[in-house]
């Protein structure tokens, strides 16, 4: 099972909860979690064990983050066009094609790389490893996103 069909399942992501997760909206201000997440961890060293409360926060607001939003019908944005064609990725990958599939690979490498840096980073409580990591996730995701854009334009000529 894939991360993304396991996190789908994970947060029951319904077709109506797919379109509201398509929502710009939502997409943007799922990136704008990031900050205030590594905030929460990084908090642990003030706070102590109620940093697990602010990282709750932040996870309670990941998930509800999908469903207060309005529900997108006709994916015009490109962020839109992007969560459309991460759908088509999570439940239907056979769709793609091999050269977009592998592509889904090579953008993996940055934000496996990103990945590790930003947990080191949080580890240590080292300002750079956790910056620099975090941004590779965030351009690594923004650099997905635009080819799963690609993707459902492709996959979806008679659009609109």
């Amino acid at each position: 099972m894939s991360a993304v069909r396991a996190i789908a399942g994970a947060f029951r992501m319904t077709d109506e909860t797919w379109r509201r997760h398509a929502n710009p909206w939502s997409v943007y201000t799922r990136f704008a979690a990031i900050p205030p997440l590594l905030l929460a961890i990084w908090s642990r060293t003030w706070i102590g064990w109620w940093a697990l409360a602010a990282v709750a926060v932040v996870a309670v607001w990941l998930w509800l983050n999908p469903r207060v939003f309005r529900p997108v019908d006709r994916p015009t944005a490109w962020a839109s066009r992007g969560i459309f064609g991460e759908r088509i990725w999570a439940t239907e990958r056979a769709r793609l094609s091999r050269a977009q599939r592998d592509a889904f690979r090579w953008i993996g490498i940055p934000g496996a790389v990103g990945a590790a840096l930003l947990l080191w980073g949080m580890v240590v409580l080292d300002v750079w490893p956790t910056v620099f990591g975090a941004s590779l996730v965030v351009l690594a995701q923004l650099w997905r996103i635009d080819r799963l854009a690609a993707c459902y334009d492709a996959l979806t000529p008679t659009r609109a």
